[in-house]
């Protein structure tokens, strides 16, 4: 856990840095998780939220296990895999099958049961699963899922997640935008905030960049507030980050 003094020289300076092994970790046999934020008995008062965004967790599901039934209601839930199958089904109707490159969305709205499970019986899937608070309570439950082009993230930042349904990606019920890059060592992007009063929460995926003067390595994440424009620089080759520009207030 960071020094109460770092964490307030950082707020004083607008930014969180979470390092990885800094997280909160559970170890479920079947399920391995680790929790940027609080997460079940992962508590901490320092990693409650960041604005909006509730749950990070990186998650890596042994060989045909997963998440039995079970119920969410008025959040923003979103899947990222990265590595192999995740079957889903829920009270829907729906039962589809997602991986790396696809992006799954659910606004629970009312409420929804689902499900999530390991489709093979031969490898590991690792995903992320995040939670986004809502801008509006009690809609009518939604699914979807899309297929991106991975080649479209190569030295740029593609969008994958926004507020309208007619942009890229999916959408959610609320006012955030993500985006994925993969980059070739020492290539450099900028990120032009799209909402006055949005933060961004930069999430290394794979290897290691440099975000202003503050490198980061796999699997850290850092929080930024009150900025226009963040810029970002990959150190290794191949290095992939996943921004998430969110609202500050809840």
């Amino acid at each position: 856990m960071e020094s109460n003094s770092s964490l307030e020289d950082q707020k004083l300076n607008h930014f969180i840095l979470h390092k990885a092994n800094t997280r909160g970790h559970g170890d479920h046999g079947w399920l391995e998780s680790y929790h940027t934020f609080s997460f079940a008995n992962y508590q901490n008062q320092d990693r409650m939220n960041f604005g909006v965004l509730q749950v990070l967790n990186d998650d890596k599901v042994n060989q045909g296990m997963g998440f039995g039934k079970h119920p969410h209601d008025n959040m923003e839930i979103i899947s990222i895999p990265l590595e192999g199958d995740l079957e889903h089904q829920d009270s829907m109707g729906n039962t589809t099958v997602i991986k790396e490159g696809d992006i799954q969305v659910m606004s629970a709205g009312t409420g929804i049961f689902h499900s999530e499970k390991n489709k093979n019986n031969n490898q590991f899937v690792k995903f992320l699963q995040i939670w986004i608070y809502p801008n509006k309570k009690n809609v009518s439950p939604r699914y979807d899922q899309i297929s991106l082009d991975l080649k479209d993230r190569h030295n740029k930042l593609q969008q994958i997640l926004s507020p309208n349904p007619d942009d890229e990606g999916v959408w959610i019920h609320q006012d955030a935008w993500f985006h994925i890059g993969k980059f070739d060592k020492e290539f450099s992007s900028s990120y032009q905030l799209k909402k006055s009063g949005n933060g961004i929460y930069a999430f290394v995926l794979k290897g290691d960049f440099t975000i202003g003067d503050i490198h980061l390595n796999e699997r850290d994440g850092l929080g930024i507030w009150d900025k226009q424009s963040i810029e970002i620089t990959a150190d290794s080759e191949g290095a992939e980050i996943l921004l998430m520009e969110v609202p500050m207030e809840l």
